[in-house]
């Protein structure tokens, strides 16, 4: 009878730290023992939250781990140090790793209709600073950041408005937040499992000494000189960057903590002793000690990898890495090089802006015959010989085999390689002229000079973009690339002063009936084909320009039908009206998909599974894999 009721007894009463109902006795890591010792931290069982998640590894097929060791890895900008939050991938709710959403923060969670949320926290959990984690945490964000117009001016987060309105949020007690719409909001959840989640909380303790309705004046004001910023809001917002995480004293949940203040070339995190995972034996994760993440130049990576300087690399390398990658395997640098897929629905994009400003661009772009045309004219199969020994699959963007909602012909739409149609298509939009050399002349008398920008990180674009350029220049397009950093790049794109720019596919491959289809739909400014369209809707029409095209205007509709459904199937029919919209529109050109994507992992590196996906969302790329479970086999990086 007890063994019955004790899946119920442990969710409901087991409020005092790991009795034998509740779970395994717990265990102190050697990393924190001489704190623990010491008095400057309290034992294992009273840091943890009363009532901890706990991995059934077994059930996983994966190891019990060795607790110890150093993890070394790169990345090729100082603010790439928010990756430790993206493998970290503590969520309020988070996937595993068959995208199956679970809590994980979270005690549990409760959905009614798609309207009603209510959200239970673990009783005693606290943040790495031993502040207790409640659902004050989460109305200090609410009442005191998100709807407070000096540090949020724009308001709270899209996803929580439905039809322009808000929720009713509510904190009954300690331990349990509501969210509640009129209308439905069925991806709440789902965005709270991002890759970069919108954190609904914050640590009121610290950052209320920021805050001017909670601080001393005087002190405020003496922190606002020391910080040499102009006001208290831009003080709290210099120090309150969850996701950045760049301020070493901003206490967090996350299963490793920052522990280098300031810029650095190399970067340590330890581990976080109030983290509320643990094992089935009772030992708390993570594994792995420390992590030391070095900031070197992008060109670097695959060296330093093949000389064996990094246990878990995948960032900062890409197809053309692996033959160096295996000759380091070979010569004894006492690493794996792992072939995992790509979760992007296309390796390389090319996206016309149809919101530039030269109107004579503007208008060439906005006509559907010149995108399908430049479509045409690529010769992928010759790219991925070229570039990926035949290994990536040729075609338009669309979702990946994987996704329910694959279709082979939209990934065949305006993807044969076809000049002459390419050619006629061109013509019939008014682009028949040319010069001596075959370039076609625009209606104002300019050659039609199709300026691609890139962000200038992968070599394998500006190799593929090569490539185009031969194809396009024989249907009398002149292609001119240039490589900018990656934030120029965005910014000129925003403003519309890019004619086109190359980057991944859509982050998301892998989209499942309850995976909201916005990203198809002109709500994000990131989607760098309709940049002022999204910002329209990410302001509500402060800034940008309404979507003024008719396929558009139906991907918002469609984006509206799948919020209001109350069935999978009515989902569905949403997304793969949508699908086949962007296959006809040829909104983005893709080129390839599903290339390999290398990882080094350490010999002595263990739990890291050998076939997997390396997706930004949804995966938090090593994040769904669980890093917080990966161990070193003698304990020591």
């Amino acid at each position: 009878m007890l063994d019955a009721l004790k899946p119920l007894l442990t969710a409901a009463f087991c409020l005092a730290p790991f009795s034998a109902l509740c779970g395994p006795e717990v265990q102190e890591s050697k990393f924190w023992s001489a704190e623990v010792k010491a008095g400057y931290l309290p034992p294992v069982a009273k840091r943890l939250p009363e009532v901890p998640l706990v991995v059934d590894l077994a059930a996983k097929g994966r190891d019990f781990g060795i607790e110890g060791g150093t993890l070394n890895t790169m990345v090729t900008r100082s603010k790439d140090i928010r990756q430790m939050v993206v493998y970290g991938y503590a969520r309020l709710a988070g996937y595993d790793d068959s995208y199956r959403l679970q809590p994980d923060i979270l005690l549990r969670y409760e959905n009614q209709g798609n309207r009603r949320y209510t959200l239970t926290l673990r009783p005693g959990h606290r943040w790495s600073s031993g502040d207790p984690f409640t659902s004050a945490d989460f109305r200090y964000w609410w009442e005191d950041v998100a709807n407070h117009e000096l540090l949020s001016p724009a308001g709270p987060p899209d996803f929580l408005r439905v039809n322009g309105k808000l929720p009713r949020v509510s904190f009954p007690d300690e331990t349990t937040i509501i969210y509640e719409w009129d209308d439905p909001n069925p991806s709440f959840l789902h965005m709270l499992a991002q890759a970069r989640p919108p954190f609904i909380y914050r640590p009121a303790e610290y950052l209320k000494q920021f805050h001017a309705d909670y601080a001393d004046p005087d002190v405020l004001e003496e922190e606002v000189d020391y910080a040499r910023v102009k006001s208290w809001a831009a003080l709290h917002n210099k120090y309150d960057n969850m996701y950045k995480f760049d301020n070493h004293e901003l206490p967090t949940l996350q299963p490793w903590i920052n522990a280098s203040p300031g810029k650095k070339i190399r970067h340590q995190f330890v581990r976080n002793p109030y983290y509320h995972r643990i094992d089935s034996r009772g030992v708390q994760l993570p594994y792995i000690d420390t992590v030391e993440m070095e900031i070197v130049t992008a060109g670097l990576v695959a060296a330093k990898s093949n000389a064996g300087e990094a246990d878990l690399q995948a960032r900062g390398l890409g197809f053309r890495d692996i033959p160096i990658l295996r000759k380091g395997e070979k010569d004894g640098a006492n690493y794996k090089t792992y072939l995992w897929g790509s979760g992007a629905a296309s390796q390389i994009a090319i996206y016309p802006n149809l919101n530039a400003r030269d109107p004579v661009w503007r208008e060439v772009l906005r006509d559907v015959r010149v995108r399908r045309a430049l479509s045409l004219a690529i010769n992928r199969r010759a790219i991925n010989r070229a570039l990926y020994f035949n290994l990536a699959k040729p075609g338009a963007m669309t979702v990946l085999e994987q996704s329910e909602f694959f279709d082979p012909a939209l990934r065949a739409a305006w993807a044969d390689f076809d000049p002459e149609q390419a050619n006629r298509l061109l013509d019939e939009a008014g682009l028949s002229e040319k010069n001596a050399y075959g370039i076609r002349y625009l209606a104002d008398g300019r050659l039609m000079e199709l300026v691609v920008e890139t962000a200038g990180e992968r070599q394998e674009v500006e190799n593929a973009l090569q490539i185009i350029s031969d194809d396009w220049r024989d249907v009398g397009v002149k292609l001119v690339m240039r490589p900018l950093d990656r934030d120029i790049l965005r910014n000129r794109v925003f403003s519309g002063s890019t004619l086109a720019s190359a980057w991944f596919g859509w982050d998301n491959g892998l989209p499942q009936v309850y995976t909201s289809p916005a990203y198809l739909a002109p709500t994000d400014q990131v989607f760098l084909s309709w940049p002022k369209w999204g910002q329209f809707y990410q302001t509500g029409g402060d800034a940008g320009e309404p979507p003024d095209m008719a396929p558009a205007q139906q991907l918002m509709d469609l984006m509206q039908d799948w919020n209001m459904a109350t069935t999978d199937a009515e989902r569905a029919a949403a997304w793969r009206a949508m699908l086949k919209i962007h296959a006809d529109q040829v909104y983005a050109i893709g080129v390839v998909a599903a290339a390999p994507q290398p990882v080094v992992v350490s010999n002595r590196l263990r739990n890291v599974p050998e076939q997997a996906v390396w997706a930004w969302d949804p995966g938090a790329h090593f994040g769904v894999y669980r890093p917080d479970e990966f161990f070193f086999e003698d304990g020591q990086g």
